[in-house]
């Protein structure tokens, strides 16, 4: 009997659409973010070699010290002096700029780091707004996918992570930790895991302003909550879950402020303190919610020559927020889910209550980033690559407006 050869077919090599298929989630959020930030990172070193002798550094610094110019001293300075149990006052007997208006998580991380290890603060403050940075993505994607499917989450995080103000990610600012405790929130809101929440509140109101807006946002999911229980149950356990995180942010929101009272003796330390930026601009006066919108308004109408600046800033003031408060009825913003956009709403409108709008109110937004869920649905690849590449130009745009300092510098980040 003959013999019979037999050949035995070679398995076929994955293709590269199989093995990112098999790429778990995390490593495609993490390849993203890295990928973003060698971008990043370009620009600001492009402009830290453009970058000319300015109040906190000398001419072309290297990019740690480019990374600590503007809030990022002010960081340094809390993290080295502390907080003044005095107050100081201009010429005028005003308050002046000082270090209660930035809040303590951040610097002192970065201090107590720096302080163990031995490394300069701005080396610190960045890897650790990175860091940060990183796990906000990694949770970005996590809160998203649920709702828009796993293709639409990853783009929303390429999004997030090219975003025009994506360079504040990694500099000396506390926007990236800021971030990370709000997402880690909001996907424990998401999940109706109240207790869960409140720790990422708790470091959060005391890393930037955000528990009132927070509070804000429960107090608006409770009442939705109470009024879908017909066919969303809202049992008893979760509504004193959720009641006692409405309380707990609304009392944290107010902690930093309070706790500036006691120290210097003076009930409204905080508040004098942030108003001591607004001056330059509109001059001194109390905090009247809302208002500060409204002066913003008449300034830049002013600033462009407008023929009846008050009028006209107002009527385009309530123009761009009816149309905000539409889009937030349109159906791809509705994909996103009823406790994002209650989110959206409630930072929107505590902005609007306290901060006057100059340079930096972009910077400000930053914390309605899962808004981008809605800008990354389309599925156009054309839209996509396009999308990215205009976000790519905001970063340069942003950093050469605002972080960048040519001087006299109107324009903070």
């Amino acid at each position: 009997m003959a013999d019979t050869l037999t050949h035995e077919t070679a398995p076929e090599s994955p293709t590269l659409r199989d093995r990112y298929r098999v790429t778990p989630w995390w490593v495609k959020v993490l390849v993203i973010f890295v990928a973003s930030r060698i971008v990043t990172t370009i620009i600001l070193l492009v402009f830290a070699w453009l970058q000319q002798a300015n109040p906190w550094t000398g001419a072309h610094p290297d990019y740690f010290s480019f990374a600590e110019i503007w809030d990022g001293t002010w960081y340094h300075i809390v993290a080295t002096s502390g907080y003044p149990a005095v107050l100081p006052h201009d010429s005028a007997g005003h308050v002046a700029q000082n270090t209660w208006a930035f809040l303590p998580v951040y610097p002192f991380l970065c201090g107590a780091i720096s302080f163990a290890t031995g490394l300069p603060f701005n080396v610190v403050g960045v890897f650790v707004s990175v860091g940060f940075a990183a796990g906000t993505a990694l949770v970005f994607y996590k809160m998203l996918e649920p709702k828009l499917g796993a293709s639409t989450a990853l783009f929303s995080v390429v999004l997030f992570c090219f975003a025009p103000l994506s360079p504040i990610l990694q500099v000396d600012y506390a926007e990236s930790m800021q971030l990370f405790f709000l997402a880690c929130a909001l996907l424990y809101l998401l999940r109706r895991n109240y207790w869960m929440m409140l720790p990422f509140v708790a470091f959060m109101s005391f890393t930037k302003p955000t528990g009132l807006a927070f509070a804000l946002a429960m107090v608006l999911h409770v009442i939705t909550r109470i009024i879908a229980r017909h066919y969303d149950p809202f049992p008893l356990r979760e509504v004193v879950a959720a009641v006692s995180a409405t309380v707990a942010s609304g009392l944290l929101g107010y902690a930093w402020p309070f706790i500036a009272g006691v120290v210097t003796g003076v009930p409204d330390a905080y508040t004098a303190t942030e108003l001591s930026w607004r001056a330059p601009y509109v001059g001194w006066g109390g905090l009247v919610p809302f208002e500060p919108w409204v002066q913003g308004a008449k300034w830049w109408m002013d600033r462009i020559g407008a023929s009846n600046p008050q009028v006209i800033g107002v009527v385009l003031l309530l123009l761009a927020i009816s149309l905000f408060a539409a889009i937030l009825f349109t159906r791809p913003v509705k994909r996103l889910g009823v406790d994002l956009r209650l989110w959206i709403a409630s930072w929107t409108t505590y902005l609007l209550a306290v901060f006057f709008p100059q340079s930096s109110v972009f910077r400000l937004f930053v914390p309605i980033f899962p808004i981008l869920g809605v800008v990354a649905q389309p599925k156009s690849l054309v839209y996509r690559i396009g999308i990215v590449l205009l976000f790519v130009a905001g970063q340069i745009g942003w950093v050469y407006i605002a972080y960048w300092s040519d001087g006299y510098d109107w324009t903070p980040p």
